[in-house]
């Protein structure tokens, strides 16, 4: 048996390694699974304002110690503040909140405007109105993942909040969930 140390960290791929993946394939296929949306969301360390993103990545990740994961692209301008923030509220969106998941996913807007929220009770992120859940975290890991950063948070308050279906993503679109 080796150590990882032994082992070179340019190690070449082996003559059998798999061709690479075309990435237009890969998003076709992998669209196919339908994924719930989330808006996380924190407090601007530096100016105190209320900040988010759209994520279809947030999962439970563990019930003893409680985590959740989600991920994030490199190129997130919001990211950066929301991990020096240390914590965040993973808010679950219901059906009727697509406009709020695309205001979030945008890039440079006041994503706040006209949304009602309230401060988390253990860090003081923003659990946002009329979601379906919310899921309080601190920063527990953060992880490289190709063209993404995959986020750890340790679950410190969870809630229910409304009523109803979730917004999901499947295939490029939003659908909603029939029982």
């Amino acid at each position: 048996m080796t150590d990882a140390a032994d082992t070179p960290a340019t190690a070449a791929a082996p003559p059998d390694a798999p061709a690479a993946v075309d990435t237009a394939r890969f998003r076709q296929v992998l669209g196919h699974f339908a994924t719930g949306v989330a808006v996380i969301s924190g407090i601007d360390t530096a100016d105190k304002a209320p900040i988010g993103l759209t994520v279809q990545s947030l999962t439970s990740l563990s019930l003893d110690p409680p985590l959740v994961s989600f991920a994030v692209g490199r190129s997130s301008s919001t990211w950066p503040r929301l991990r020096d923030a240390g914590s965040f509220t993973a808010n679950i969106l219901a059906e009727s909140q697509e406009a709020m998941c695309r205001t979030f996913a945008t890039s440079g807007a006041d994503k706040f405007e006209g949304v009602g929220w309230t401060a988390g009770p253990a860090t003081g992120a923003p659990v946002l109105s009329d979601v379906l859940g919310w899921v309080e975290c601190r920063i527990e890991a953060e992880h490289d993942a190709g063209d993404h950063i995959l986020v750890i948070g340790r679950v410190v308050d969870l809630g229910v909040g409304t009523e109803g279906k979730p917004l999901l993503f499947y295939r490029g679109g939003f659908g909603r969930f029939e029982a």
